[in-house]
């Protein structure tokens, strides 16, 4: 079977871009807007509707297979790759992609992943954009599931000897800043792992001594308790800090390391995963201090797990984060890592290596990009998968949950 076209379509993403850095220098919020200024380029405004690019494959059989190529919300930032809008880069993937692809066989799927994740675009002489190479790459996946009359899952478990799993995978639904609201809806579904909660600011969020998120914890745990419809629903606390730990105590490991047992304490009797608890400004020192706190946690015989984020983005990242155990779980941050051919290799990484993969990504992804990585999670088992896209937890868990079903229900 041959690829006979490459078409692309604009398309828009289930959240935002955010330009980060503005909103760091001061940019007001004002409902779902931010006022002030942008000062990333590409940005016309500080928050703007997400983009994406729909890459269709037909096939000369008359089927045809796609992938949506999508970035993250804060793109830009962190040293990733510029704000990824469709009227930019679709004349890039018709100009440069379609000849690799077009009038090709359709061979396996990590042979012609390679292909474009490690192309170079003779504009910049650098890779595509991480968000075409995510995209370009799930298409050809559906393409060689396609071919071989195969669920996307069935293929990535042949072609990377693992095995579909005969379970869901445990979903990590995620709050946004309605982390109270949106936590109920969690509780009502039964979501394994929640609710991210998003307290990426000390004084509003989180409290000038980490106050307000010990208020958050204990009010969480007593609404499960009290809302659950049976008593076998016992989910994994996880939040998100975005290194704010590191500024309230001063980046003292010790004192972060006491603070996170307390925490732990008051979760009780739910496990508690703290993410990103400090931001130390580079990889190097980001991942001496994360294995540095993660040591004084198991010293202690502390009922939490540390999830690393910042700083490790890339599959070299994750690789050079799990070696040095900097993080009892690592979050692979789909969208990051370009070719979806990466995912997958840094599920099987981390856990080849005995460190929890959690396979995640962006709430600025779309609802095609979320059932791809629902096979990925299947074929690949991670410790658990993010609900995406978006911050409004219906709709984000309903696509994840359904697309893994539907891969447990068609494998049987």
């Amino acid at each position: 079977m041959k690829i006979t076209k490459l078409i692309c379509s604009a398309g828009q993403t289930g959240f935002y871009f955010d330009d980060q850095k503005a909103i760091k220098e001061g940019a007001q919020n004002d409902g779902a807007f931010y006022i002030g200024e942008p000062v990333t380029e590409g940005f016309t405004s500080v928050r703007q509707a997400g983009e994406s690019i729909s890459v269709m494959l037909v096939l000369d059989n008359g089927s045809y297979a796609y992938g949506d190529c999508a970035a993250v919300q804060y793109s830009g930032a962190g040293g990733r790759d510029p704000l990824f809008l469709a009227d930019n880069f679709i004349p890039i993937i018709e100009k440069h992609i379609a000849p690799l692809l077009v009038g090709k066989d359709i061979s396996t799927f990590r042979e012609m992943a390679t292909i474009v994740d490690k192309a170079i675009n003779p504009e910049t002489g650098k890779p595509f954009h991480t968000a075409i190479r995510y995209g370009v790459t799930q298409a050809l996946l559906d393409a060689v599931a396609k071919s071989k009359g195969k669920l996307m899952a069935q293929v990535i478990a042949e072609e990377y000897g693992t095995e579909v799993s005969k379970t869901i995978i445990p979903l990590f639904s995620q709050s946004g800043d309605d982390r109270y609201l949106n936590a109920d809806k969690m509780i009502m579904k039964e979501a394994p792992v929640l609710p991210h909660a998003l307290f990426n600011h000390v004084e509003t969020k989180c409290g000038m001594k980490g106050e307000k998120i010990k208020e958050y914890i204990d009010w969480l745990k007593n609404r499960i308790l009290t809302h659950r419809q049976n008593d076998s629903y016992h989910p994994n606390i996880h939040i998100d800090v975005y290194g704010t730990l590191g500024i309230i105590f001063n980046n003292d490991l010790d004192a972060i390391a006491t603070y996170i047992g307390e925490l732990a304490e008051i979760a009780k009797p739910f496990s508690l995963r703290v993410e990103g608890p400090v931001d130390m400004g580079n990889k190097e020192s980001q991942i001496e201090a994360m294995r540095d706190i993660c040591e004084k946690i198991d010293t202690r015989g502390i009922d939490a797990q540390i999830v690393a984020d910042e700083w490790c983005n890339t599959l070299e990242d994750i690789i050079e984060f799990s070696q040095k155990k900097a993080g009892h779980i690592i979050q692979i941050k789909t969208p990051d890592l370009g070719g979806i051919n990466n995912s997958i290799e840094a599920v099987l990484y981390c856990k080849e290596h005995e460190v929890g993969a959690y396979l995640g990504g962006t709430c600025n992804e779309t609802n095609r990009s979320s059932e791809v990585c629902a096979h990925i999670a299947m074929a690949t088992s991670p410790m658990q998968y993010l609900s995406k896209p978006g911050m409004g937890v219906d709709e984000g868990y309903m696509i994840g949950y359904n697309e893994m079903s539907r891969i447990l229900a068609m494998s049987k």
